[in-house]
C-alpha cells in the first residue's frame, strides 16, 4: 500500500548552508488505482490512502562539499476496494510504514558554506548525487493480499543537475529503483521486481527566498514482477505530472503543497496525489 517509487520531488538538490536542520510533517492523500499488481487476484481496484510522515534532514560538510542526510517515518491508513476472484471485497489497513533514508551530496556548485558565506553566494549550476533507501520496517502480514509495508529493501541511486536562470530554475534527475525479493509474498511465495528507471524534469520560478512554484513531470520504465519465477505482464511505462508550491510562513517555518496525477499509464500509477508539508528550519551554532 505505497507509491513511493513514483513521487515527484522538485528542489531535491537545492543548496543549503552546513549546519542547517529541517524537521517536518507531511500529510499525503492518494486516490485511484494506487495498487495494480497482476500477481494479486484483485481487479477493479480503488483506493483512498492517507499517510502522515515525520521527517528530518541535516546538512553537513563532506570533503568540502555540501551533503545532507534525511530520514522519514510514515504512518499509513487506507481503504482499498476491488474484486477478489470476481467477488466484491473491501479492506482497511493502518500501521507504521517503511522507513526511508536519503544521503545526498553536491558535487559541483555546492561547496560547504556557513550561513554567513551562503548568504553572499551567487546561485550557480548544481550537480549532485544521492542514494535513497527504503527499509522493510513497515507492518506486514504474509497471509494478507494488501499490506502497509513491502517486506523488502529498495535502493535508488540518482544523479541530478539544477540550473538557475535569474529567478527561474530548471532541474533534471535520473535514477533507478533496485529491489530485493519479498520471500513471504502471499504466504511463502517469492516476489521479485526488475529495476525501475526514473526520469524527473522540473521547472519553476522563485519569487523570493522560500517562495517558489514548480511544474513537475516524471517518467517511469521497467519494474516488471515475477512470482516464484513466473513473470507478470506489469512492466511500467508510465508518466506523471504535477505542481508544487512552497510558501514561507515565518522566518523558520514554511509550508509546501504538491499535487500530481498520472497520464500515459500502462501499469500502476493511475492515481491522484495531494500532499501538504509543514517544515521548521534552524541552524547549529
Amino acid at each position: 500500500m505505497h507509491a513511493a517509487a513514483q513521487e515527484l520531488e522538485p528542489r531535491a538538490y537545492s543548496p543549503a548552508p552546513i549546519g542547517t536542520n529541517f524537521i517536518g510533517l507531511t500529510y499525503t492523500r492518494l486516490s485511484g488505482q494506487v495498487l495494480t499488481d497482476p500477481s494479486l487476484p484483485v481487479t477493479d481496484i480503488k483506493a483512498n490512502i492517507n499517510s502522515l510522515a515525520a521527517g528530518y534532514v541535516h546538512v553537513f560538510s563532506f570533503a568540502g562539499r555540501a551533503a545532507s542526510i534525511g530520514l522519514a517515518a510514515p504512518f499509513v491508513s487506507g481503504d482499498v476496494s476491488g474484486k477478489v476472484f470476481d467477488a466484491p471485497n473491501q479492506v482497511h489497513r493502518a500501521g507504521v510504514g517503511d522507513l526511508r533514508f536519503r544521503l545526498a551530496i553536491d558535487l559541483l556548485g555546492g561547496p560547504a558554506l556557513t550561513p554567513e558565506e551562503f548568504a553572499r553566494r551567487e546561485p550557480d549550476t548544481i550537480v549532485g548525487m544521492s542514494l535513497a533507501v527504503v527499509a522493510p520496517t513497515g507492518q506486514y502480514e504474509p497471509r494478507r493480499l494488501i499490506n502497509v509495508g513491502s517486506n523488502r529493501w529498495a535502493f535508488k541511486p540518482e544523479a541530478a543537475v539544477s540550473q538557475p536562470f535569474g529567478n527561474w530554475f530548471a532541474e533534471a534527475s535520473v535514477g533507478v529503483w533496485l529491489f530485493t525479493d519479498n520471500d513471504a509474498f502471499l504466504g511463502d511465495r517469492r516476489r521479485s521486481q526488475a529495476p525501475l528507471a526514473v526520469l524527473q524534469l522540473h521547472g519553476g520560478y522563485t519569487f523570493r527566498p522560500g517562495l517558489w512554484i514548480a511544474t513537475d513531470v516524471g517518467f517511469y520504465a521497467g519494474g516488471a514482477t515475477t512470482v516464484d519465477g513466473i513473470g507478470n505482464d506489469d512492466r511500467q511505462n508510465n508518466a506523471r505530472y504535477g505542481l508544487t508550491l512552497s510558501v514561507p510562513v515565518t522566518r523558520n517555518w514554511s509550508a509546501k503543497l504538491a499535487v500530481s496525477n498520472g497520464f500515459m499509464v500502462r501499469a500502476g500509477g493511475n492515481y491522484k496525489a495531494v500532499s501538504l508539508t509543514l517544515q521548521y528550519l534552524w541552524f547549529n551554532q
